[in-house]
């Protein structure tokens, strides 16, 4: 039996084969082109969808057994329905779920792309061997994805796991959700990048590597800085730690996982600048036995979660067979 996997993002499309303990056995990548109605964006994928299909032998409904689809919020996924995502144009209260069911005559999950990624770490990555974990998204904002005794915490209404808006300040600064203070609009890449470019030195490493130009910098070129040694750089890049460990602590006091994982900016710094410091600042945050058994990682698959991330979703809940 194989499980079809798909990850659609605002400009890429991903959709991977896999086999009943998630493996890829075949996948394809293509940019997200979009119509201007959904229904053809989805037809489009469905057809690309059934050429994989074929290509890896598995006949219409014959070998299928779920399909699991990454997508980007906000989504109702009890009922399959993606409503208004910001990158996707036109494609609003889509009922994603029954178009799929309809075309590939299976059961499909749907979960946002935080959730998938979430579930992707814990059957793929850096959550292997734990059944209580945290995934934070650390890119262009923040999102979140808990694992809780196994198993996936959506909540009553599909928004379980938006750590990026846990408030640290009161008032704060404007996230872009339209709340303020959130952890987001200190620590999500798109508004650290906006102070860096609005309230950074005028000169010094971070504006060098970034040509000469406080306007075209951004959080790469700072953690870059700071890697080399650059004071002020070291500096902010103290102040995001700050923020992010206040972050951590209501959700490891609320949820009390065995591990987080951190992607993207976190990855990027490392283990020395980011991780190894972060662990300290916690240490005297929370509780003693709190600090000493919570592991604070790393994200592990990288370029490989598009098209680990549908596959997870299809896998999540089915008995599990050795990778």
């Amino acid at each position: 039996m194989a499980l079809l996997g798909i990850d659609i993002g605002g400009t890429k499309l991903v959709l991977a084969i896999g086999d009943r303990a998630g493996k890829p056995i075949k996948s394809v990548r293509r940019p997200m082109r979009l119509s201007g109605d959904w229904r053809v964006d989805l037809e489009a994928l469905v057809q690309d969808a059934r050429a994989l299909l074929a290509e890896a032998g598995i006949g219409e409904g014959e070998a299928l057994e779920r399909v699991g689809a990454s997508v980007p919020g906000p989504l109702d996924p009890s009922r399959g329905i993606l409503r208004n995502p910001p990158n996707l144009t036109n494609w609003s209260d889509v009922p994603i779920g029954s178009f799929l069911e309809a075309a590939f005559g299976v059961e499909v999950r749907i979960e946002n792309d935080a959730n998938a990624a979430a579930l992707a770490e814990a059957s793929f990555g850096a959550g292997r061997g734990v059944s209580n974990l945290v995934y934070l998204t650390m890119s262009t904002g923040v999102g979140g994805g808990v694992i809780s005794d196994g198993r996936l915490v959506r909540g009553a209404f599909g928004s379980a796991g938006e750590v990026g808006h846990i408030p640290l300040e009161s008032p704060g600064v404007p996230c872009a959700c339209g709340l303020s203070g959130c952890l987001e609009a200190y620590v999500g890449g798109k508004a650290w990048q906006d102070r860096l470019r609005r309230e950074g030195v005028a000169k010094g490493a971070v504006v060098e590597l970034a040509g000469g130009c406080r306007r075209a910098v951004t959080p790469e070129h700072l953690v870059t800085a700071a890697r080399k040694g650059d004071a002020w750089a070291r500096e902010e890049f103290a102040r995001w730690l700050d923020y992010l460990a206040r972050g951590i602590v209501p959700i490891a006091m609320l949820f009390e996982p065995e591990r987080i994982i951190l992607g993207t900016i976190a990855v990027a710094a490392g283990e020395a600048l980011c991780f190894e410091p972060l662990r300290e600042r916690l240490a005297s945050m929370l509780w003693t036995h709190q600090a000493e058994h919570l592991e604070i990682v790393p994200a592990a698959l990288g370029s490989e979660m598009p098209t680990r991330a549908g596959l997870a979703v299809a896998l999540h809940g089915l008995p599990r067979t050795t990778a």
